[in-house]
């Protein structure tokens, strides 16, 4: 991770969407969560749980967000 990533990111503009994931597709809140990914800017992604959002907000760059997709690809 950059180290000043989190100090110099705002978020408040952020447009965040859902990434599919597996299991129930309901927005009654009894569904499996999904990430809900925004793209920030200047080279920085923003990854969130979309039914735990008070559980904060993890900031990737590019090569980082891409580690983590291949990382994940090879668990399914």
């Amino acid at each position: 991770m950059t180290p000043d990533l989190y100090e110099k990111t705002d978020l408040s503009a952020a447009k965040f969407t859902r990434i599919p994931c597996g299991g129930s597709n309901d927005d009654d809140g009894e569904g499996e969560a999904c990430p809900e990914l925004a793209v920030i800017g200047g080279g920085v992604f923003a990854l969130r749980d979309s039914k735990n959002l008070g559980a904060g907000t993890l900031l990737f760059n590019g090569a980082e967000l891409a580690a983590l997709r291949d990382g994940i690809g090879s668990l399914i």
